[in-house]
């Protein structure tokens, strides 16, 4: 009779879910992945070491929500009584990169990694590119955004040829002075350079990278714009938007899904907007995925290995938390999860192949809940799935009765 009752409280829960607000702090891992090393991160652990680099870590409302217990990081305590499900996701996509681990969170598994280009682009992509746009390029080698406008910035105002290169990530990235090509221009070449990487020069995505100022002072403005792959097969969101449940994306979510299966697309500048946007949706929308993505962990932090940067900016989302969580009802579902690591205490300003966190918070949950270690970050969208009573994706293991 108790299990029968504790079913049926069950059932009535996963019912009772109207809104899920998923949030993704992008770039968080929490330890390096058994292959690691295949992708030259060993040791990698992206939380630990910034904890430890800067003293302890003061983060008290993830830590209320069971951060201490996925691993010993100075400062994060293990609360006695977690208010929330806690766990870790494994990626079993190949590759480590923000585009494979959004998708791999709404079901898609991918098996190859998206293309890189340590050594730049082959001459049959630069020249069908130079051809469309009518003029010369320069750069095109893999480094940093802010080196190369720092490098070429000067010779590119007296040209005009726009600014190209890339990372050890899969992207063409393209940088052009506001002044020089305007920004409409620019996006138009990403336009045309998207239609030229297919093949084996599908890039994960291509990029807009708009900057200002005079050589000495270059600065990139917040009008980047990401052009990528629209996904191969159905995702979580094409069949929350078929079944009529809305989806809004929040942050740099419209890019990395090509705009697809999303009802609503909001764009913000920085990690401060993306949560106000979130909360004010909370407060708006009455049914349905509220998906953030905050990418100033990774993109200002990470990738510059700035440490104490990336500390300050756990602390301050730490600090919104509690008004995300006032600003839900009794049928919310909060999870807090990343896509990788990015690691910013290791030489290397790339990804980092780690575990992500997972957690998960609502008046509903059962608190202390330990969801342990998901084996695909698609778990988590069979969980969303069910939720919402859409047909199951064709990966992951739903956890939802576990809440």
């Amino acid at each position: 009779m108790l299990n029968m009752k504790r079913l049926d409280k069950q059932r009535k829960n996963r019912e009772s879910f109207k809104r899920v607000i998923l949030i993704v702090l992008d770039g968080l891992g929490v330890g390096e992945l058994p292959d690691a090393a295949l992708y030259g991160d060993i040791g990698s652990n992206t939380l630990k070491h910034i904890a430890e680099a800067v003293g302890g870590l003061h983060v008290p409302c993830l830590e209320s929500l069971g951060l201490g217990y996925l691993g010993n990081f100075q400062g994060v305590n293990r609360v006695l009584h977690p208010r929330g499900a806690f766990g870790m996701m494994a990626e079993a996509s190949a590759g480590k990169d923000t585009t494979t681990g959004h998708w791999e969170m709404t079901g898609l598994v991918l098996k190859k990694p998206f293309p890189t280009f340590p050594n730049g682009f082959p001459e049959e992509v630069i020249s069908k590119f130079k051809e469309a746009i009518g003029r010369d390029i320069l750069g095109n080698y893999p480094v940093s955004g802010t080196e190369i406008i720092k490098d070429l910035g000067e010779l590119h105002l007296t040209t005009g040829y726009p600014i190209i290169y890339t990372s050890a990530d899969s992207v063409f990235q393209i940088a052009a002075h506001e002044e020089v090509i305007p920004v409409e221009q620019l996006y138009h070449m990403c336009e045309i350079a998207r239609q030229i990487l297919v093949g084996p020069y599908s890039v994960d995505r291509v990029i807009a990278r708009p900057f200002t100022g005079k050589p000495g002072s270059f600065r990139r403005t917040p009008k980047r714009k990401d052009f990528s792959l629209a996904p191969p097969e159905t995702t979580l969101l094409d069949k929350l938007q078929k079944e009529g449940i809305p989806t809004i994306g929040i942050g740099k979510i419209g890019e990395i899904f090509a705009g697809r299966g999303i009802g609503e697309i909001i764009h913000t500048e920085n990690n401060e907007e993306g949560i106000e946007k979130t909360i004010e949706a909370i407060l708006q929308i009455k049914r349905g995925l509220i998906f953030t993505n905050l990418i100033d962990f990774d993109m200002l932090y990470g990738h510059r290995n700035d440490v104490k940067g990336y500390a300050n900016a756990l602390k301050a989302f730490d600090q919104k938390v509690p008004k995300i969580i006032n600003a839900m009802k009794e049928d919310d579902l909060l999870i807090i999860t990343a896509d990788h690591g990015c690691d910013p205490t290791t030489e290397s300003t790339d990804h980092s192949r780690e575990y992500v966190p997972l957690l998960i918070s609502g008046s509903q949950v059962k608190g202390g809940t330990n969801l342990g270690i998901r084996q695909t970050f698609a778990d988590l969208g069979q969980t969303i799935a069910e939720i919402f009573h859409v047909k199951p994706l064709k990966n992951g293991t739903s956890f939802a009765k576990m809440l």
